[in-house]
């Protein structure tokens, strides 16, 4: 049997290895919670410098780009370009501050080839937005300030993204149209050419003064500041119809003063052929009356006994007997 003073001995023994155990347990968590502590702190730093850099490499490359002549005057591509180097610059500062937290670059990169094809797909309409406003840049349909028709919609480009092309309509309403639908439809560039044509028509009585209308609707065009004198309006008789007979005006303006352009020259129409004593008519045609008989279905020679068929939708005929015992 043990003595007392044994006992006590390894009483102790065990009770400072546990402290010493516990020392160290409580030393290491210390040591890990400060490297934690610091790689956070370390991190945010990135992060928030990151954000400082990436402001200021926009801000570089917007002025960098405004001393090129071919991108001085040119918006669109400011725009672009600076969003671009602003997801670039965010993207390698995230990678960074992931890396600072222990996660390594390298399983980062196997994770996203792998996840490619499922981030794709899933992405699909959106990476198309980013590759349709790529197509945009580089084959400049319209740049910032222009009138175009999109999908049906008139506006003014405001700004093209990376997803979006930003329009302006005259309501200043403001219209936002994903970049894969406005590659995939139909451009209007309203304000691609400097000069633009107006074409009105306008129709008058078929006993009215043909000669003295075109007067005055060639006087109503060359009167008016806006409209061009090269190349020189025209006017002539383009269609003949029941009610009317359809007189085109054709004049060239500005681009940017055709609206203004049109409304003067089809105030200074009308105001001309009042003066001149001619009666404007609607230059839709009349609706042609259909004669009774011709609406009917007309009989069969020898059809003796014919009948239409019960279905209604069916407008031909089919050989049946009538029933009518009383039939010779």
């Amino acid at each position: 049997m043990a003595s007392p003073d044994t006992l006590l001995n390894t009483l102790v023994s065990s009770g400072d290895q546990a402290i010493t155990l516990d020392g160290a347990m409580i030393s290491r968590l210390t040591e890990v919670a400060g490297d934690l502590a610091v790689n956070l702190a370390i991190a945010l730093v990135i992060l928030v410098v990151t954000v400082f850099v990436s402001r200021w490499a926009a801000s570089a490359t917007r002025r960098g780009l405004s001393r090129i002549r071919g991108f001085r005057h040119d918006p669109t591509v400011l725009s672009f370009a600076v969003q671009v180097v602003r997801v670039v610059v965010l993207l390698i500062g995230f990678i960074a501050v992931l890396q600072r937290l222990g996660v390594q670059t390298t399983s980062i990169i196997a994770v996203l080839g792998a996840a490619s094809l499922a981030v794709g797909l899933a992405l699909q309409g959106t990476l198309s937005n980013v590759a349709a406003g790529v197509m945009l840049l580089i084959l400049r349909p319209y740049r910032v300030g222009d009138l175009v028709s999109i999908g049906g919609n008139v506006g003014k480009v405001q700004r093209l993204d990376l997803f979006f092309t930003q329009l302006s309509d005259a309501n200043n309403v403001k219209i936002v149209a994903p970049n894969g639908k406005v590659f995939g439809d139909f451009i209007l560039n309203l304000s691609g050419q400097k000069t633009r044509r107006m074409e009105l028509k306008i129709g008058v009585g078929h006993r009215s003064d043909l000669h003295a209308a075109k007067t005055a609707l060639m006087e109503a065009a060359t009167m008016q500041d806006l409209v061009l004198a090269d190349p020189s309006p025209w006017v002539g008789v383009t269609n003949l119809l029941p009610g009317s007979v359809e007189m085109t005006l054709a004049a060239w303006t500005k681009s940017e003063d055709y609206w203004q352009a049109r409304a003067d020259v089809m105030q200074a129409a009308k105001e001309g052929l009042e003066r001149a004593g001619i009666e404007m008519v609607a230059s839709a045609p009349l609706p042609v009356p259909v004669p009774v008989d011709a609406a009917r279905p007309q009989s069969i020679s020898g059809g003796k006994g014919l009948r239409r068929r019960s279905n209604p939708r069916s407008a031909s005929f089919e050989t049946r007997r009538d029933d009518d015992p009383n039939e010779a």
